[in-house]
């Protein structure tokens, strides 16, 4: 067989999937996904919602459809949704925008991921700061990009950084300093003076500061605070988020990055040969959701803090320490008190011991790192309430 060269070997060895013998092996998702479906476990696994999103928004999408939104929309986004990603931003956090130069609809929060990091690293001797553990996706675009990634840990239960070791992880060498806040997989929020700190950081190496905020409306305890409201963040900060999380939409694949007009042009400039343009029907519809009245968001909200109750309830029954999230869709916990050693081990034996899938969060660390993770465990709570019911009786009948 012909061994087949090229970057994909950067972005697989990045991400932990390359094979001793060179070959991509599946993700951790896929591997537990899988294993959800042949023994008929509950897969608290992968992070995606059980159950569809606002009606209004899903009504939004079908009239777009009849209208005729079927074809290409323009290539920096619909310009009913750049409005109103606009006003999101400037009605909760006093952040103003100009629509049109400086916001870019993109396929998803991850393309805003890649095309951001492809388009502002200019080789090899340019650093990306990221917190560990990390969603997987970021150690494989940093590993395309030619970049090397600088890890901070964050350690249980808190998972805050440590300010002295983010101070000697950032240098001159840095060009981005890549923050998910609410952060997956750990569901912590960062504290005010973390975040202070990236900023005070990033104007004194010259650092831009890439901010993944997704999870920004889900925040279970007082409002979302994005990095670049904070005094002279903006001028440096690309800020991404998406609708998937939010809405319960996350086959729709619509996400969006903001910041100055110079950075987002940048991006756009690599963005265009990505996927171009997607989700013409979509973007309407999204637009429809960032307009809905806050009572919504506030149920979102409401239901999946709920869910964390629910599972985090469950997981101390069944015996495994907890630490309880702040914000997004996950709860993680500690199994070594149920004879953990190995969190990937334990993982793969739950769906027969349990009926339960979940996910080690050592997939999402860097080799060096996974030790400081090798007994904890992700569950992600965006699933029905007699769903985690289930799941919680099963865990708790089990251990």
């Amino acid at each position: 067989m012909h061994e087949v060269s090229g970057a994909w070997r950067r972005a697989a060895r990045g991400a932990g999937l390359l094979a001793d013998d060179g070959t991509a092996t599946p993700t951790i998702f896929a591997e537990m996904s899988a294993l959800a479906a042949r023994t008929g476990a509950i897969n608290l696994g992968q992070g995606f919602p059980d159950s569809d999103g606002p009606a209004a928004v899903l009504e939004a999408a079908r009239d777009a459809i009849a209208a005729g939104f079927n074809q290409y929309p323009p290539g920096r986004g619909e310009p009913d949704l750049l409005a109103a990603i606009a006003e999101h931003q400037a009605n909760r956090y006093g952040i103003r925008l100009d629509a049109d130069r400086e916001i870019l609809v993109t396929a998803g929060a991850t393309e805003a991921l890649a095309a951001a990091i492809l388009a502002l690293v200019d080789g090899a001797d340019d650093e990306i700061v990221v917190f560990e553990p990390f969603y997987d996706a970021y150690s494989a675009l940093i590993a395309l990009s030619g970049a090397r990634l600088v890890p901070v840990p964050l350690r249980w239960p808190h998972f805050q950084p440590d300010l002295d070791e983010l101070r000697a992880a950032v240098s001159d060498r840095t060009r981005l300093i890549l923050v998910n806040d609410p952060h997956n997989p750990t569901g912590t929020v960062f504290a005010d003076d973390v975040k202070r700190e990236i900023v005070r950081l990033a104007h004194e190496h010259d650092a831009l500061i890439l901010t993944d905020e997704v999870y920004e409306h889900l925040v279970f305890d007082g409002p979302h605070e994005p990095i670049a409201t904070l005094p002279g963040a903006f001028e440096r900060t690309l800020t991404v988020s998406s609708a998937g999380k939010t809405f319960s939409v996350t086959g729709w694949k619509v996400g969006w990055i903001s910041g100055p007009a110079e950075f987002v042009q940048a991006v756009l400039a690599v963005k265009q040969f990505l996927t171009y343009v997607s989700a013409g029907p979509f973007q309407p519809a999204v637009a429809a959701g960032l307009r809905l009245p806050e009572s919504v968001f506030r149920g979102i909200r409401d239901t999946l803090r709920a869910g964390r109750d629910t599972i985090g309830a469950g997981l101390v029954e069944a015996g495994f320490d907890v630490a309880v999230p702040a914000g997004s869709y996950f709860t993680v916990a500690d199994a070594a008190a149920l004879g953990a050693v190995d969190a990937a081990t334990f993982c793969r034996e739950l769906p027969h011991r349990a009926g339960v899938v979940a996910i080690p969060l050592t997939a999402f660390a860097t080799d060096e790192g996974r030790s400081r993770y090798r007994t904890l465990v992700r569950f992600a709570a965006c699933k029905r309430p007699e769903v985690l019911s289930e799941a919680s009786r099963r865990l708790a009948a089990a251990f």
